[in-house]
């Protein structure tokens, strides 16, 4: 089923009849609010570096070349001006009537939170967050793009790392054990803007086990067969209906 109002109308009644739904979410959220998927036509992955973003964004490359990791980093990967849309927002409404139970992101980008959600499971981190490797102060997003070259620690000068999962690094294992209870005990997944592509974090989806599972997204997906609503559009246009 494409964006019909029939559609959005079938989603509508989905979520007014249930109080136990959980979203899991990826790249095409935040594609509306002006950050770029890295797998899209336009996206960073299609743009040409001395390296892969994928070899960039490596802990390996962190390690041997943080300046360039730190260059590309800042220019590619911050976006301070980006606001949540319809999408974020809607989450965040939702999770205030009671009904939304958490919020499942592979984003970095700290829009869901700034929409109002609070139960929040970033899978890959936060660019909001950085900490000292040698001492674990804590140091914003301000301090990082603020700083050339590698940041250093204000405190004992040590190198600041991101607390991003990066490319050969393991995800937290307390956010990976609480998304598979949300997604375990949720009556209703809605899966949107994500073409479920990234491993570990797309295995989470087999983990649910409720009533309805519904698929918003631009392009196909692994799981559309089995979804009881798929809608193929940008997830910020479709939330905007509701």
């Amino acid at each position: 089923m494409n964006n019909s109002q029939e559609a959005v109308s079938e989603l509508k009644r989905i979520t007014d009849s249930y109080e136990n739904i959980v979203f899991f979410g990826g790249a095409g959220v935040s594609t509306e609010s002006g950050i770029p998927d890295f797998r899209s036509v336009d996206g960073l992955y299609h743009q040409q570096y001395d390296y892969p973003p994928e070899t960039i964004l490596s802990h390996t490359f962190y390690r041997r070349k943080p300046e360039e990791f730190y260059r590309f980093y800042r220019n590619k990967m911050l976006f301070t001006d980006a606001k949540p849309n319809a999408a974020h927002l809607k989450l965040a409404e939702w999770e205030a009537e009671g009904r939304l139970k958490a919020v499942v992101t592979q984003n970095i980008d700290g829009l869901h939170q700034a929409a109002g959600s609070k139960t929040v499971l970033e899978l890959h981190g936060s660019v909001l967050r950085n900490y000292c490797e040698s001492c674990g102060c804590f140091h914003d997003i301000g301090y990082i793009l603020n700083t050339e070259g590698v940041p250093r620690c204000q405190r004992c000068g040590g190198p600041v790392k991101p607390d991003v999962v990066l490319y050969e690094e393991g995800l937290n294992d307390k956010t990976i054990n609480d998304a598979i209870r949300f997604i375990h005990t949720a009556d209703v997944l809605i899966i949107g803007g994500t073409s479920l592509a990234v491993y570990p974090a797309a295995g989470l989806i087999d983990y649910f086990k409720g009533d309805k599972l519904v698929v918003i997204n631009k392009s196909p997906t692994p799981r559309d067969s089995h979804a009881d609503l798929l809608i193929q559009a940008p997830i910020g246009e479709v939330f905007s209906q509701l």
